[in-house]
């Protein structure tokens, strides 16, 4: 299969500057890549975070803080592929460059690509520009719900949904730079017209090939 993993700064990069979930998350992916063609978008957590939100201290506007955002994003994508002996040691800037480099790599990391777009978003286009089987979203919960969990304990999780009610869902989220919706707006848009089997689960090692097996504990999307 062709696999389009997102996976958040705040999963990959949460015990920095130690780095053991990143070695872990790449022996996966090795793993994983045996047997399917693997694209991983990785998103900026906490540091593009910081970063933003300083730059809104002096009033940047969305734009620069987006693009801010997107460098720190690549320095991920570029520290992971580093880590990955099967990816080339190259973060592409565009989706036609990942593509080409997917035809001599087994895996292709890269980060974000453009303001107004988040790591979900850009993968969830990456996944319907190459075509992918299968649309892979790790993040810092076990699936979509309700309401946020965090927030509200009564939150309810759902293990299925079609494609429009993820809209729907997801709709009433912000769209703000640094904004870490589970999933946001324009990402629901794209899987729910690209009609790609969606999966959005806890981004834990181990969880990725549970998800390629189907075996994983998160929320199903369908077309």
């Amino acid at each position: 299969m062709k696999l389009v993993i997102s996976l958040g700064g705040s999963v990959l990069m949460s015990d920095f500057p130690e780095c053991k979930l990143m070695k872990d998350f790449a022996e996966e992916i090795e793993r994983i890549s045996k047997n399917h063609e693997v694209f991983v978008v990785v998103g900026g957590g906490k540091v593009a975070r910081n970063y933003i939100e300083i730059a809104k201290k002096v009033n940047a506007n969305n734009v620069l803080c987006d693009t801010l955002g997107i460098g720190v994003t690549r320095l991920n994508a570029m520290l992971f592929a580093i880590h990955i002996k099967s990816a080339p040691k190259e973060v592409p800037e565009t989706f036609e460059r990942a593509l080409e480099l997917s035809k001599l790599w087994k895996v292709v990391v890269m980060g974000g690509t453009f303001p107004g777009h988040t790591t979900d978003a850009t993968a969830a286009l990456l996944a319907e520009y190459v075509g992918a089987d299968m649309f892979l979203n790790a993040t810092s919960v076990d699936g979509v719900y309700s309401d946020d969990p965090k927030k509200n304990p009564a939150a309810i999780k759902y293990e299925k949904l079609k494609a429009k009610e993820l809209v729907e869902i997801v709709s009433k989220g912000e769209a703000m730079a640094g904004s870490n919706n589970i999933v946001d707006l324009l990402a629901a848009k794209v899987i729910e017209r690209s009609g790609i089997r969606t999966v959005v689960f806890k981004g834990i090692p181990g969880n990725i090939e549970k998800a390629v097996l189907g075996k994983v504990s998160g929320t199903w999307i369908e077309p």
